[in-house]
């Protein structure tokens, strides 16, 4: 198999408010329709496509997982320092996100925190 480009699509339960939060985080946004918003993340353009979660139920013939009870997938986003790190901390408090763990160390070299968006999708910013 030759996959060309790979992108992620997650349920969410309000388009506005999830693109408000990405947009005031500073993400380009790659499109948006009456059934999705999607956003570049990094240098290479990754995709995410937040669909809404009773449109996109029917199209991968399942449940999409309860954000409350845990999540599917955890997407990690660099940092270039630890003050960068710190920075988004506040950035994503300051957008509505919820922060699940403040700035530490995780071993020698290693900082950052994890947070989740409006829909309980969970990131964590990472700078090593």
């Amino acid at each position: 198999m030759n996959t060309k480009k790979i992108w992620a699509n997650f349920g969410v339960s309000d388009l506005e408010r999830t693109t408000k939060f990405y947009k005031q985080l500073g993400f380009k946004q790659n499109g948006a329709s009456d059934e999705l918003t999607s956003f570049f993340f990094g240098e290479e353009n990754f995709i995410i496509h937040f669909f809404l979660k009773d449109v996109l139920e029917p199209g991968v013939k399942g449940q999409i997982i309860d954000t409350k009870a845990g999540n599917e997938i955890v997407f990690t986003l660099s940092a270039d320092s630890r003050e960068e790190v710190d920075s988004w901390e506040k950035e994503v408090q300051q957008a509505g996100g919820t922060i699940v763990s403040r700035p530490e160390e995780f071993g020698k070299g290693y900082y950052g925190f994890v947070f989740v968006d409006p829909d309980g999708h969970k990131f964590n910013v990472f700078h090593m």
